[in-house]
């Protein structure tokens, strides 16, 4: 059973994926979106989910650090209900607060290159949610 991970931000989305076993995460690709154009990158996700044979698809909560929903909660809100309508698949929000930093943290720590950085950052950023969540499961 796959599990995909997903990072949703307003000019792209990370993918990440679980292993068959739903034990660990591994990142997969970065989707380019446009929020302000309305292009969501579904129909790679779409792709992936098929290609993959993916039953459930996490996706990061950004909640803000009181814990309230703001503008980019509501965003991945949103994204969650189109990709359950899409592809009647059940999506899980994950409360993400803080795994972009982490994941900056992590390669920076590694000591990658602005540029690298910025290529993977969601990718990674979707690993971590991802990874959270299956912990969680244990």
């Amino acid at each position: 059973m796959r599990i995909l991970g997903l990072d949703v931000g307003s000019k792209t989305v990370g993918v990440a994926l679980s292993d068959e076993f739903g034990w660990t995460a591994q990142g997969l690709e970065t989707i380019k979106i446009d929020e302000e154009k309305n292009e969501f990158g579904f129909g790679r996700l779409g792709a992936l989910i098929k290609e993959y044979g993916v039953e459930s698809v996490v996706i990061g909560l950004p909640k803000n650090m009181n814990g309230t929903i703001g503008p980019r909660a509501e965003a991945s809100q949103r994204y969650a209900a189109e990709v359950e309508r899409l592809f009647s698949i059940p999506t899980v929000l994950w409360d993400e607060r803080l795994s972009t930093m982490a994941a900056e943290r992590v390669l920076l720590e590694a000591d990658v290159s602005r540029k690298k950085r910025k290529k993977v950052i969601d990718k990674m950023a979707a690993t971590m949610i991802l990874q959270g969540y299956l912990d969680s499961k244990k």
